[in-house]
């Protein structure tokens, strides 16, 4: 009898929380590592409070887990987000003021980082100078550019024979491998009748020099009426060429630069 009073008082004299939750001491330990952990976190962040407290972080989490899940918010575009380390506008101005200044203003943003760093003065990197410069339009090629006009399509319009010719050049395959000939070809865009051909073993200008004039002169072609087009081969703007059409007095007209389609007729000839 002795006995089982003895151990009722034990019992009896252990902690409440304790005997109400029906667990031991490893379940107080437990608790009171899980308490500690969740008010060093509101003061160091949850990794470095479940270092300290040796509590695991999956057991952190699945403690602190909210269910439903919260609603997250949605998240703010990249444009618009605000990157803590960027300069403020007063220290935009300055690197722009740096960077237009009669010392500076000839020399590349990269040189004048250079410069700077050599003077013991740092404001930004060479990227961030280019940013400001190109947000005020301060960034584009400083070298005089060549500009070309736009090409106007070439429309011509024919009404009769011998008025628009349409010639080009073309390969024929040979009666072995590696051997080609050249096929000159005018066409009348009017009738679709065919000048003048001829077959010659190379592309030269003078060939077709002599090609064309012979062509003009056996169907007498009267002066300043005959337009001859075609595309911006080698022979076809070579000033031989030139020379003879204009002693002539045959209008020359060319394809613009890679446009095929721009000589229709001598190219769908060819593709029979």
């Amino acid at each position: 009898m002795s006995t089982g009073t003895e151990m009722t008082a034990t019992v009896t004299d252990a902690a409440p929380g304790e005997a109400d939750a029906g667990v031991g001491p490893e379940g107080v330990f437990a608790a009171a590592q899980q308490a500690a952990c969740d008010e060093l976190a509101d003061l160091v962040g949850r990794v470095q409070a479940c270092r300290a407290t040796g509590l695991a972080r999956s057991t952190y989490y699945r403690h602190n887990r909210a269910s439903p899940a919260p609603v997250r918010p949605a998240p703010t575009p990249h444009t618009e987000r605000s990157q803590p380390r960027a300069l403020s506008a007063a220290e935009r101005a300055r690197v722009r003021e740096l960077l237009n200044s009669p010392e500076h203003v000839d020399e590349a943003p990269a040189t004048v980082w250079a410069k700077l760093l050599d003077a013991g003065e740092y404001y930004c990197s060479v990227s961030t100078m280019y940013r400001i410069l190109r947000e005020h339009g301060e960034v584009r090629e400083r070298r005089r550019q060549a500009s070309h006009p736009p090409r106007v399509k070439p429309e011509l319009v024919a009404t009769k024979p011998n008025q628009v010719w349409s010639w080009d050049i073309t390969k024929l395959a040979g009666p072995a491998r590696g051997i080609w000939f050249s096929l000159y070809v005018i066409i009348d865009i009017y009738s679709r009748y065919t000048p003048g051909w001829m077959i010659t073993h190379r592309e030269d200008q003078e060939l077709a020099r002599r090609f064309l004039r012979e062509s003009i002169t056996k169907h007498h072609v009267d002066p300043d009426t005959l337009t001859l087009h075609a595309d911006r081969g080698a022979a076809m703007k070579s000033k031989t060429v030139a020379e003879m059409l204009s002693d002539l007095h045959v209008t020359r007209s060319h394809s613009r630069p890679k446009t095929s389609n721009d000589n229709p007729y001598s190219e769908a000839q060819f593709k029979r």
